[in-house]
């Protein structure tokens, strides 16, 4: 395989990471706008915020590998952004808030970000 042959499948496997990434943070928001719209049941809260978590916590895991290749500061910017992620959901799941817009807004800059 040549270089250039091997680089575009890089490129093209960069490419279906991030879908795949965007996917799962609309999936993530979806279910964070049925909580913004009380259409939900006490199992689907639960359900819904543990996604969430468990969406960033790999994340949070991926970014923090020294392999990945983001450059440093980008990294250290969104673990920041997703350990708040993982608290704000754990404080909308134990009722100590009742915010999610600002989970919502977050996610979908996240998502957009990821073109």
């Amino acid at each position: 395989m040549t270089f250039e042959a091997y680089e575009a499948v890089v490129d093209e496997s960069g490419y279906e990471a991030r879908g795949r990434e965007r996917q799962a943070l609309s999936l993530g928001i979806d279910r964070l706008e049925r909580i913004q719209k009380d259409r939900f049941s006490l199992e689907d809260l639960v359900e819904s915020l543990l996604y969430v978590r468990r969406l960033w916590t790999i994340f949070i895991e991926d970014l923090a590998h020294p392999e990945n290749g983001l450059p440093e500061k980008l990294r250290a910017d969104i673990i920041s952004i997703g350990l708040w992620v993982v608290k704000e959901a754990d404080r909308l799941r134990e009722e100590k808030s009742n915010d999610v817009i600002q989970l919502i807004e977050i996610n979908r800059l996240i998502r957009d970000a990821l073109l």
